[in-house]
């Protein structure tokens, strides 16, 4: 498993992360979770090399974090780093921001209490607040990491000025964006801030919500509360283009690297920099493909045909903006 630095944090990460929120069973169209198969789950990607596992909160409105907590308190928390995240609340299955200070220190030692440890390693706002000024936030999370709740500061969806606000009063060891080979927004401003300052990038949605897994087909249904049943990438005429440009990707990986498209897609979030390939997995045999993302690299050719596929197969691209959570009213300043 390769590694790397959180920032300036001190923390050596896997360059893997497990993603936890399709384990909450919360907007990936579960009815219901499976507790056997989610503590297995992690045990298999901590057995794997997969040291930090990724959760927060709304994942479920506190399953994700209280099944992260039931493995790790059995004997697996030396091995794991633990990042959560704070910043919205819920009511009534409706989710919205909220920075404040008081609500942020709420959070997280609610999040202690469920993830059954004294501190958390990698503690990220979700959001952004347009209600909360940004320094209030970052004071918070300043004291919280003097105090030892927490080891590292991340931030997610935060744009460069944003970020700029926030280092005036607290450090920013990593950051965490949508980014894989279909959604490139970050490569504009957020991709190039991090590297200027050694920020780490914890890059989710790598496998654009399974697209680039190479199991999803035209006949596949999305059931429920999934996510997918209102992301334009599924919907035609999208559909058919995004699943061209995979069958194309997964033939090129085949026959070039004796891969599947999907460590292709991995393999190519990793060669960015400093990146984290957040993986989400609900049953343990969804990260055997882990280990056929390691120990090579895309070489210049490779990229360049990656570039050219999807231009040419992707005619009417969008991003992930159906994933942003909604903006807050003043009411949701009461924590």
């Amino acid at each position: 498993m390769e590694t790397t630095e959180i920032g300036t944090s001190g923390i050596t990460a896997s360059r893997i992360a497990l993603s936890t929120w399709a384990i909450g069973g919360w907007a990936w169209g579960a009815n219901t979770v499976d507790l056997e198969r989610s503590i297995d789950t992690i045990r298999s990607a901590i057995d794997r090399g997969i040291t930090l596992i990724d959760t927060a909160p709304v994942y479920g409105f506190g399953l994700s974090e209280r099944i992260v907590g039931t493995v790790l308190s059995g004997g697996l928390r030396d091995r794991a780093i633990i990042a959560t995240k704070g910043g919205l609340q819920w009511r009534d299955g409706k989710v919205r921001r909220n920075s404040s200070p008081a609500h942020i220190r709420n959070e997280v030692e609610e999040s202690l209490r469920r993830l059954r440890t004294d501190h958390i390693d990698l503690y990220q706002v979700h959001w952004p607040d347009p209600l909360v000024p940004i320094q209030e936030t970052a004071k918070t999370l300043a004291r919280l990491l003097q105090d030892g709740k927490i080891r590292a500061i991340g931030l997610s969806k935060y744009s460069p000025a944003q970020m700029d606000e926030f280092r005036q009063a607290a450090p920013i060891h990593a950051v965490q964006l949508p980014y894989n080979l279909f959604e490139r927004q970050a490569e504009s401003g957020i991709l190039p801030y991090a590297r200027q300052h050694n920020i780490a990038v914890l890059c989710y949605g790598t496998l654009c919500r399974g697209l680039l897994t190479g199991t999803i087909s035209s006949t596949t249904h999305f059931k429920g509360d999934d996510l997918r049943r209102s992301d334009p990438k599924f919907q035609e005429p999208r559909f058919s283009q995004y699943l061209s440009a995979v069958a194309s990707l997964n033939r090129y990986a085949r026959e070039c690297y004796g891969q599947k498209v999907i460590a292709l897609a991995v393999r190519w979030v990793l060669d960015q920099g400093n990146t984290i390939a957040l993986w989400g997995a609900r049953y343990p045999e969804q990260l055997d493909s882990v280990k056929s993302v390691m120990g090579w690299k895309l070489d210049e050719m490779a990229q360049r045909y990656i570039e050219k596929v999807i231009r040419h197969t992707v005619k009417d691209p969008v991003g992930p903006e159906l994933m942003a959570a909604p903006l807050p009213s003043k009411a949701a300043l009461v924590a």
